[in-house]
């Protein structure tokens, strides 16, 4: 049979209770899973400014081309110039998504004869970017600062420093305010991606750059609006020479059709409502203070941010244990080996603004269970 090289693939990953399947979260079920932070995905005040914006200007639902041809538009170059005011950088340039920001940025910016020192536990994204430059590249252990100074010892050329504010599978903060003088010692750019710090971090959910007044320091931070800000798309902070840099040569950038004004509206309505949903951000905290008092004593990882974990060990025992929690209306998701190392598969639960008290009580007394 012709696809029986993907059998046998997908026959392993059965048999290693790996198999990946794509599920409905069942109408009801109380969400703990999502990236939604603050609700604004479902937000009907989100929806109503949305509708305000579209009404106020000529809009179509596709941008029709590429930003280089016929994709580019007024409104787009407004966000950005927004986007760039709110983060307190020089520029930005919006792409389709986080994966698409990230991709463009490593695969274009270092070259051959640079070094991008990352994290072992950056994103996807970031390697698949990493795995298309020329540079060569080396990981360092998880925020680990003594290591992260061993790689730049050694590394030549350009030096790029690749982290994350808030890390989307431990949920654990980066020590940005070290790992920043340790690029200003040895020459090197810092990188940061802050997806799941926007919205969340900082008196206005600015993210951890801002909010520790590193963003001078960084030669490039990547916001993406999938997780807190409620909708779509991602946007890459820096210098205006680095922007220019990235419509010449970054490949995931020139050669895909542009976000359509719609999602743009979406954009700018968020920026305009999160800044200042403050109790929201402190409801979330309270949540977040709750939940790590009524776990304590499980094997958890430490986080002081919306991402909880709760250690699992095995693929069978994490999916069993999800079913029995998603059976009792808690949408909670089971994180699996390869996604994360063998004997670290886990529960990753996420809390939210619109989580009330009840909610996560519920959840800590079935956890406990």
């Amino acid at each position: 049979m012709k696809e029986d090289f993907l059998l046998q693939q997908l026959a392993q990953r059965e048999a290693q209770h790996a198999f990946r399947r794509l599920r409905v979260s069942v109408p009801g079920s109380v969400d703990f899973c999502s990236n939604d932070y603050l609700g604004l995905s479902r937000s009907v005040a989100m929806q109503e400014s949305v509708h305000m914006l579209l009404q106020a200007r000529p809009y179509m639902h596709g941008s029709t081309g590429s930003r280089l041809l016929a994709g580019n538009y007024p409104w787009v170059e407004e966000a950005e110039e927004m986007l760039a005011n709110f983060h307190q950088a020089q520029a930005g340039l919006i792409y389709n998504s986080g994966y698409d920001a990230n991709l463009g940025l490593f695969s274009a910016v270092p070259q051959k004869g640079d070094t991008i020192v990352y994290d072992q536990l950056i994103h996807a994204s970031i390697r698949d970017g990493i795995r298309l430059s020329k540079a060569q590249a080396y990981s360092f252990l998880h925020n680990d600062l003594e290591d992260l100074q061993k790689k730049l010892q050694h590394s030549t050329g350009n030096i790029f420093v690749a982290v994350e504010s808030v890390y989307s599978m431990d949920g654990d903060f980066a020590p940005l305010q070290a790992m920043a003088l340790l690029c200003e010692r040895y020459g090197a750019h810092l990188i940061v991606d802050e997806a799941h710090a926007t919205g969340v971090v900082g008196v206005k959910g600015e993210g951890l750059v801002q909010h520790l007044g590193l963003q001078d320091a960084c030669f490039a931070r990547v916001h993406t609006f999938g997780k807190a800000v409620g909708c779509h798309g991602a946007v890459v902070l820096g210098s205006g020479v680095l922007r220019d840099f990235q419509i010449n040569f970054s490949r995931s950038f020139i050669y895909t059709t542009a976000l359509p004004p719609t999602a743009v509206a979406a954009i700018v309505a968020s920026y305009e409502l999160f800044p200042y949903m403050r109790a929201a951000r402190e409801h979330l905290l309270s949540l977040i203070a709750r939940f790590r008092s009524g776990v304590a004593g499980l094997s958890t990882l430490h986080s002081d941010t919306p991402i909880q974990i709760i250690l699992t060990p095995g693929n069978e025992n994490t999916q069993e244990m999800a079913a029995g929690l998603q059976a009792s209306g808690m949408d909670v998701r089971a994180i699996l080996h390869p996604t994360v190392p063998k004997g670290k598969e886990r529960l990753r639960i996420v809390l939210h603004s619109f989580n009330t008290v009840e909610e996560v009580d519920r959840l800590i007394q079935a956890l406990r269970r």
